[in-house]
């Protein structure tokens, strides 16, 4: 998995993981890597890199005792952009769609 220097554009597991986070808040991370179909190792690899990218923050719950349970919260940065890769690929699929439909139209 060399892909840490590829931009979150280039990325779509980067993207899976932003949306994921924005849309299931205080998601565990096993739970997380299951939602997405990562191993845990995956996900800790995606989530550091967003994290070093300032997309994304990290927080432990600090009234719990066992100190594995983190929090992951989207930075404005990181809601931003998922925004964006949102629109593009909204973007994207419905050219794709027309250029479908003009195809099936013209036979």
């Amino acid at each position: 998995m060399k892909d840490n220097h590829k931009s979150p554009e280039e990325n779509p597991d980067h993207f899976d993981v932003l949306r994921k986070i924005d849309n299931m808040p205080g998601v565990s991370q096993r739970k997380l890597a299951s939602e997405l179909g990562f191993s845990l190792g995956k996900l800790n690899y995606c989530v550091k890199s967003l994290k070093d990218k300032g997309l994304l923050k990290i927080r432990n719950f600090k009234k719990n005792k066992n100190k594995l349970n983190y929090f992951y919260i989207l930075t404005p940065q990181g809601l931003t952009l998922k925004t964006k890769l949102t629109i593009a690929f909204m973007e994207r699929k419905m050219r794709e769609y027309d250029e479908l439909k003009n195809e099936l139209e013209n036979k």
